[in-house]
C-alpha cells in the first residue's frame, strides 16, 4: 500500500487520513502543518514538518503520494500548494467505494470524493476536488480544479462549474448552467441562471449577496 501524506492536519486531515486507511486506498502516515510542531502526534499520526520541509522528506522516501486538506476558507492556498507540488512529487486520489461512476466519467489526480456520489456518463472532475457526502453528477457536468462541494449537491447535465468554486450544503443547479471562478452558494441555493460574476449567491433562486 502506497504511503499518503497529508498537507493540512485539522478535521480535514483527520478525515482525509480516515477515508484513506478504511478504504485500504493509502497507509497515511503524517501530516504536513505550519502551524503545528514536528514531531507531535495529532490524529494519531505525526506531523511530518511544516510546508518547506515537504521536498525533503519526499526525496528521503518518507511517503509516496500527497493529498491536500485546506478547505474552503483559503483557496488561494489550496490552489498554489497544488500547483507548486504537482510537477514534482505525485498526488494521490481517493473515491469510496460507495459511489456510482460511469466508466466514462473522469476525475483527476489530488481528488477526494467521500461516499454515495452518483456520477453520469460524461462527467470530468477536475484535480484537486473536494467532494462530500451524497452529491449528484448528472451527464456532461465539469467540475474545473480546486473546487469544493459540500454535501447533498444537485447538478443537473450539462453544466460548468468553475475554478475554486464552493458550492453550500444542498445546492441545487438547473440544467445548462455556468458558474464562474471563485463562486461560493449558501445552503440550500438554487441556480437556475448563469453566474458570471464571482461572489456569494443564496436563496431560491439563488441572488448575490456580496462580492
Amino acid at each position: 500500500m502506497e504511503r499518503l501524506a497529508i498537507i493540512g492536519s485539522g478535521d480535514l486531515g483527520r478525515q482525509i487520513a480516515h477515508l484513506a486507511l478504511n478504504g485500504k486506498h493509502y497507509l497515511p502516515v503524517g501530516f504536513f502543518d505550519d502551524f503545528e510542531l514536528k514531531g507531535q502526534l495529532k490524529h494519531n499520526l505525526p506531523i511530518l514538518g511544516n510546508i518547506p520541509d515537504i521536498s525533503e522528506v519526499f526525496q528521503n522516501n518518507n511517503f509516496d503520494v500527497l493529498l491536500i486538506a485546506i478547505g474552503y476558507n483559503h483557496f488561494d492556498e489550496r490552489k498554489g500548494l497544488f500547483e507548486r507540488f504537482k510537477n514534482e512529487i505525485p498526488f494521490g486520489k481517493i473515491i469510496h467505494s460507495s459511489n456510482i461512476i460511469d466508466g466514462s466519467v473522469h476525475i483527476g489526480q489530488g481528488s477526494v470524493v467521500y461516499a454515495g456520489g452518483i456520477f453520469d456518463m460524461n462527467v470530468s472532475i477536475g484535480e484537486n476536488v473536494l467532494i462530500y457526502n451524497g452529491c449528484n453528477f448528472s451527464h456532461d457536468v465539469t467540475v474545473k480544479s480546486h473546487s469544493i462541494i459540500s454535501p447533498g449537491v444537485q447538478i443537473a447535465g450539462f453544466c460548468k462549474i468553475g475554478e475554486a468554486v464552493n458550492l453550500g450544503i444542498g445546492t441545487v443547479i438547473s440544467d445548462n448552467i455556468e458558474v464562474t471562478n471563485g463562486t461560493q452558494t449558501g445552503a440550500g441555493a438554487v441556480v437556475t441562471k448563469n453566474i458570471l460574476n464571482s461572489g456569494v449567491y443564496v436563496g431560491i433562486p439563488a441572488k448575490k449577496i456580496q462580492k
